[in-house]
This record gives C-alpha cells, sequence and structure tokens, in this order.
C-alpha cells in the first residue's frame, strides 16, 4: 500500500502542478468499559472476517473485479485489534472524547458505513472513498466534532472530504 500510495501522489501532485506530499491513512481506536476497540479499512487477506472483527466491505478499483478477494476491503471494528502500522502514526493519537455515549454511537455505527469501491467517487463526493472517508463519515455520524481533528502538516489524507459530505446528507 505504502508503494501505491507514493506512486498515486507522484501522479496525482504532478497533474496538480504541486510538490508530493505524505499520504496518510486515518483509523480509530474507542475505549469503553469492556475494552478497547480498532476501527479501521484493510484489504482482507483472508476468509476469516469475524476474527479481525469484520462488520462490512466492499470492491476495490472496480466492482466487476470485487468478487476476487485481492480487490476488496473490509471494514474492522475489532475488540483488542492491532493497526499494524501504528508505530508510523504522525501526530497521533488524538482524543476526540472521553464520552461513552459517543465512544458506543462511533461503534454502533461501524457496521453501516457506506461501501462503495474504493478509490472511486461512486457517491459523487467530489473525492474518491477510503479509509479516510470510513473515519470522517464515523465521527461526523456520530455526532463529534470533525473539524477537531487537525491533520499533520506536510501532508493529506485523501477521502477524508468525502466522508463528511456523505455523512451530512440527508438519510
Amino acid at each position: 500500500m505504502r508503494f501505491n500510495g507514493k506512486v498515486y501522489e507522484a501522479l496525482v501532485s504532478t497533474f496538480e502542478r504541486r510538490r508530493p506530499l505524505d499520504l496518510y491513512h486515518s483509523a480509530l481506536v474507542v475505549h469503553v468499559p469492556e475494552g478497547r476497540y480498532t476501527i479501521e479499512s484493510a484489504p482482507v487477506p483472508n476468509a476469516d472476517a469475524q476474527a479481525r472483527g469484520g462488520v462490512a466491505g466492499g470492491p476495490v478499483g472496480s466492482r466487476w473485479a470485487g468478487h476476487l478477494r485481492i480487490f476488496r476491503y473490509e471494514i474492522r471494528c475489532w475488540l483488542d485489534g492491532v493497526i499494524p502500522d501504528l508505530g508510523e502514526a504522525v501526530d497521533s493519537p488524538q482524543r476526540l472524547t472521553e464520552d461513552e455515549a459517543s465512544s458506543r454511537r462511533v461503534l454502533s455505527l461501524a457496521p453501516h458505513v457506506p461501501t462503495p469501491v474504493w478509490g472511486r467517487d461512486e457517491l459523487q463526493a467530489g473525492e474518491m472513498w477510503n479509509s479516510n472517508s470510513l473515519i470522517s463519515w464515523l465521527l461526523v455520524r456520530s455526532g463529534l466534532e470533525v473539524e477537531s481533528v487537525s491533520m499533520p502538516s506536510g501532508g493529506r489524507a485523501p477521502g477524508w472530504d468525502a466522508g463528511i459530505v456523505v455523512a451530512r446528507r440527508p438519510v
């Protein structure tokens, strides 16, 4: 994913006539009395989604290719889940709330997040849908202040605004 991100950003920055920026992948860690949940979007490594807290998923790149596991992503809401690249996180963690009711709303919404084709703008939000869209959608729909999230300087989180746009649409 890191290599693909660099290639993607090199192409986009050339097209937009600007210098390449670092790309960021968003995830959430939600603490409730019974434990710590990890919420993220990731590739599907095998058929055992339940073991990873898989609650939803969709195709990557193209709907027709989505019948192959290598072209699918899953949404994980995983008790004691692991974010493999957490050690490389920039400007993290950011505490968004300590309110248990807000945390439970985030957890309850995870299985209901939209699952359009990853990397496309099927929802006509103005940019592609990806892991950043998932997280911003959850924050907006749960009532948390998405504007309080600060993005690291020198980079960008493609898809972040797509989640906000889609979450603010009437249900």
